[in-house]
Protein backbone atom coordinates (compact mmCIF):
# COMPACT_ATOMS: atom_id res chain seq x y z
CA UNK A 1 0.00 0.00 0.00
CA UNK A 2 1.43 3.56 -0.91
CA UNK A 3 2.11 5.76 2.15
CA UNK A 4 -0.28 8.69 0.76
CA UNK A 5 -1.20 9.85 4.28
CA UNK A 6 2.86 9.79 5.10
CA UNK A 7 3.72 13.14 7.78
CA UNK A 8 -0.39 13.00 8.68
CA UNK A 9 -1.68 13.17 12.04
CA UNK A 10 -5.14 12.32 12.28
CA UNK A 11 -7.41 12.07 15.32
CA UNK A 12 -9.39 9.76 16.36
CA UNK A 13 -12.15 11.03 19.15
CA UNK A 14 -13.58 8.54 21.37
CA UNK A 15 -15.02 7.27 24.59
CA UNK A 16 -16.47 4.29 26.64
CA UNK A 17 -18.91 2.32 24.17
CA UNK A 18 -17.16 2.72 20.75
CA UNK A 19 -17.98 -0.14 18.28
CA UNK A 20 -14.93 -1.50 18.24
CA UNK A 21 -14.45 -2.46 14.77
CA UNK A 22 -15.23 1.44 13.81
CA UNK A 23 -12.36 2.56 15.66
CA UNK A 24 -10.17 -0.56 15.04
CA UNK A 25 -10.81 -0.86 10.96
CA UNK A 26 -10.20 3.04 9.97
CA UNK A 27 -7.21 3.13 12.65
CA UNK A 28 -5.73 0.02 10.87
CA UNK A 29 -6.00 1.43 7.27
CA UNK A 30 -5.10 4.77 8.18
CA UNK A 31 -1.81 4.14 9.97
CA UNK A 32 -0.83 1.70 7.03
CA UNK A 33 -1.39 4.51 4.77
CA UNK A 34 1.07 6.21 6.60
CA UNK A 35 -0.71 8.41 8.69
CA UNK A 36 0.56 8.57 12.87
CA UNK A 37 -2.86 8.15 14.47
CA UNK A 38 -3.98 9.55 17.76
CA UNK A 39 -6.68 8.49 19.98
CA UNK A 40 -7.99 11.55 22.08
CA UNK A 41 -11.16 11.25 24.82
CA UNK A 42 -12.64 13.12 27.34
CA UNK A 43 -11.40 10.45 29.22
CA UNK A 44 -8.05 9.24 30.77
CA UNK A 45 -5.90 5.23 31.00
CA UNK A 46 -8.14 3.06 29.23
CA UNK A 47 -11.98 3.52 27.24
CA UNK A 48 -14.44 0.44 26.64
CA UNK A 49 -14.84 -0.87 23.34
CA UNK A 50 -17.80 -2.54 22.22
CA UNK A 51 -19.00 -5.21 19.72
CA UNK A 52 -22.55 -4.45 19.25
CA UNK A 53 -24.08 -5.16 23.07
CA UNK A 54 -20.93 -6.98 24.01
CA UNK A 55 -18.15 -6.02 25.68
CA UNK A 56 -14.77 -5.66 23.82
CA UNK A 57 -11.47 -4.79 24.48
CA UNK A 58 -10.06 -1.60 25.84
CA UNK A 59 -7.65 1.00 24.59
CA UNK A 60 -5.26 2.88 25.78
CA UNK A 61 -5.98 7.02 25.84
CA UNK A 62 -3.33 9.06 24.06
CA UNK A 63 -4.60 12.28 24.59
CA UNK A 64 -6.94 13.87 26.56
CA UNK A 65 -9.34 16.30 24.17
CA UNK A 66 -9.05 18.72 26.91
CA UNK A 67 -5.11 19.15 25.68
CA UNK A 68 -5.90 18.66 22.61
CA UNK A 69 -6.22 20.98 19.63
CA UNK A 70 -7.49 20.35 15.93
CA UNK A 71 -4.47 22.85 14.99
CA UNK A 72 -1.87 19.64 15.42
CA UNK A 73 -3.92 17.19 12.96
CA UNK A 74 -5.02 16.75 9.69
CA UNK A 75 -7.99 15.09 10.22
CA UNK A 76 -10.46 13.38 12.48
CA UNK A 77 -11.97 9.94 12.68
CA UNK A 78 -15.65 9.60 14.41
CA UNK A 79 -16.08 6.34 15.00
CA UNK A 80 -19.88 5.11 16.36
CA UNK A 81 -21.64 3.17 19.19
CA UNK A 82 -24.59 4.26 20.71
CA UNK A 83 -23.32 5.10 23.58
CA UNK A 84 -19.58 6.56 23.00
CA UNK A 85 -21.41 9.54 20.72
CA UNK A 86 -24.33 10.11 23.29
CA UNK A 87 -21.56 10.67 25.78
CA UNK A 88 -19.58 12.79 23.51
CA UNK A 89 -22.22 15.17 22.30
CA UNK A 90 -22.67 16.11 26.32
CA UNK A 91 -19.01 17.19 26.43
CA UNK A 92 -18.75 20.41 25.11
CA UNK A 93 -14.45 20.34 25.07
CA UNK A 94 -15.62 17.25 22.22
CA UNK A 95 -18.04 19.07 20.58
CA UNK A 96 -15.60 22.33 20.61
CA UNK A 97 -12.82 19.86 19.03
CA UNK A 98 -15.02 18.53 16.28
CA UNK A 99 -16.02 21.91 15.39
CA UNK A 100 -12.25 23.12 15.12
CA UNK A 101 -11.76 20.87 12.27
CA UNK A 102 -14.73 22.31 10.14
CA UNK A 103 -13.79 25.83 11.25
CA UNK A 104 -9.75 24.95 9.94
CA UNK A 105 -11.55 23.36 6.40
CA UNK A 106 -10.10 19.79 7.58
CA UNK A 107 -11.61 16.57 6.77
CA UNK A 108 -13.71 14.58 9.45
CA UNK A 109 -15.05 10.76 8.78
CA UNK A 110 -18.22 10.12 11.05
CA UNK A 111 -19.52 6.11 10.81
CA UNK A 112 -22.68 4.93 12.32
CA UNK A 113 -23.53 6.40 15.14
CA UNK A 114 -20.53 8.99 14.76
CA UNK A 115 -22.50 11.70 12.91
CA UNK A 116 -24.59 12.45 16.45
CA UNK A 117 -21.80 14.39 17.43
CA UNK A 118 -21.86 16.30 14.67
CA UNK A 119 -25.39 17.53 15.03
CA UNK A 120 -24.47 19.16 18.26
CA UNK A 121 -21.37 20.63 16.68
CA UNK A 122 -23.76 22.24 14.55
CA UNK A 123 -21.65 21.41 11.14
CA UNK A 124 -24.68 19.31 9.10
CA UNK A 125 -27.06 21.83 8.17
CA UNK A 126 -27.32 22.09 4.23
CA UNK A 127 -24.97 18.58 3.54
CA UNK A 128 -25.63 15.25 2.78
CA UNK A 129 -24.94 12.54 5.19
CA UNK A 130 -25.73 9.23 6.16
CA UNK A 131 -25.35 7.33 9.20
CA UNK A 132 -27.28 4.29 11.20
CA UNK A 133 -30.52 4.41 9.88
CA UNK A 134 -31.80 5.92 13.54
CA UNK A 135 -30.61 8.78 13.34
CA UNK A 136 -32.11 10.14 9.76
CA UNK A 137 -34.93 11.74 11.52
CA UNK A 138 -32.17 13.68 13.96
CA UNK A 139 -30.15 14.82 11.00
CA UNK A 140 -32.88 15.58 8.90
CA UNK A 141 -34.01 18.10 11.85
CA UNK A 142 -30.73 19.93 12.42
CA UNK A 143 -30.84 20.56 7.93
CA UNK A 144 -29.06 17.43 6.55
CA UNK A 145 -29.33 15.84 3.39
CA UNK A 146 -30.08 12.18 5.00
CA UNK A 147 -29.16 9.66 1.79
CA UNK A 148 -29.29 5.87 2.43
CA UNK A 149 -25.80 5.33 0.61
CA UNK A 150 -22.63 2.99 1.90
CA UNK A 151 -20.33 6.21 2.17
CA UNK A 152 -20.96 9.64 1.34
CA UNK A 153 -18.52 12.37 0.92
CA UNK A 154 -19.24 16.10 0.99
CA UNK A 155 -16.94 18.36 0.77
CA UNK A 156 -14.14 16.64 3.55
CA UNK A 157 -17.19 15.32 5.46
CA UNK A 158 -17.26 11.87 4.89
CA UNK A 159 -19.81 9.54 6.51
CA UNK A 160 -21.30 5.64 6.54
CA UNK A 161 -23.99 3.72 7.55
CA UNK A 162 -22.39 0.60 9.52
CA UNK A 163 -19.68 -1.81 10.05
CA UNK A 164 -20.59 -3.77 6.66
CA UNK A 165 -19.88 -0.05 4.76
CA UNK A 166 -15.76 -0.01 6.66
CA UNK A 167 -14.17 -0.66 3.21
CA UNK A 168 -15.74 2.41 1.54
CA UNK A 169 -15.34 4.14 4.55
CA UNK A 170 -11.83 3.64 5.00
CA UNK A 171 -10.77 4.28 1.11
CA UNK A 172 -12.98 7.53 1.24
CA UNK A 173 -11.39 8.59 4.11
CA UNK A 174 -8.00 8.34 3.87
CA UNK A 175 -8.92 9.93 0.15
CA UNK A 176 -10.11 13.07 2.16
CA UNK A 177 -6.98 13.29 4.60
CA UNK A 178 -4.36 12.94 1.56
CA UNK A 179 -6.40 15.84 -0.16
CA UNK A 180 -6.36 18.04 2.92
CA UNK A 181 -8.26 21.27 3.74
CA UNK A 182 -11.36 21.84 2.03
CA UNK A 183 -12.06 25.60 1.48
CA UNK A 184 -15.88 25.07 1.19
CA UNK A 185 -15.94 22.99 4.44
CA UNK A 186 -17.38 25.39 6.89
CA UNK A 187 -18.51 25.17 10.32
Amino acid sequence: MSKKLQGKRIAFLATDGFEQVELTKPWDAIQEAGAEVVLVSPKNGKIQGMNHDEKADQFEVDLNVEKASAENFDGLVLPGGVANPDSLRMCETSVSFIRDFFKQHKPVAAICHGPWTLIEAGVVEGRQVTSWPSLKTDLTNAGANWVDQECVCDEGLVTSRNPDDLPAFCEKAIEEFAEGKHAEQTA
